[in-house]
């Protein structure tokens, strides 16, 4: 993705273009996969200490330009919204897939949630759905 493409995109989230928001954004679209704050944190250490990263994650969360996918070791994987996410509304009722040997995390945005009928009185407010098995590359 391009330099000027990069900026568009932060600037249209309302977002003063920085070093480490450029590069965390130019990082998650060519990674392509969901990603931890651990792992961006080895990426960008030498560059950004920790608070900076997370600040610059939960800033992304609140803008619409990523998404939180909660995992079943307790901690958060973070990947880009579609263009359609908002600061208002985050719009990813998708499915997630896990791959059981590397870990890896990715978006199935062709894949929606299904809607259930919950019970009288039940509101839900998030549904997360993540398949779990082996990835192209470990199967």
């Amino acid at each position: 993705m391009s330099i000027m493409t990069v900026e568009h995109h932060l600037k249209d989230h309302d977002l003063r273009v920085t070093d480490i928001r450029k590069r965390i954004y130019e990082y998650l679209v060519d990674l392509d996969t969901a990603v931890s704050h651990a792992e961006l944190e080895m990426v960008f250490s030498n560059d950004f200490d920790r608070v900076t990263i997370y600040r610059t994650l939960n800033t992304f969360l609140d803008k619409g330009i990523l998404h939180k996918i909660p995992t079943d070791t307790g901690s958060a994987k973070y990947a880009l919204c579609k263009d359609h996410c908002t600061t208002e509304e985050h719009i990813d009722d998708h499915v997630h897939f896990k791959c059981s040997k590397c870990e890896k995390v990715v978006c199935l945005h062709d894949l929606e949630i299904p809607n259930v009928k919950l019970p009288e009185n039940f509101k839900a407010n998030n549904a997360v759905l993540m398949y779990e098995g082996l990835c192209d590359k470990c199967s």
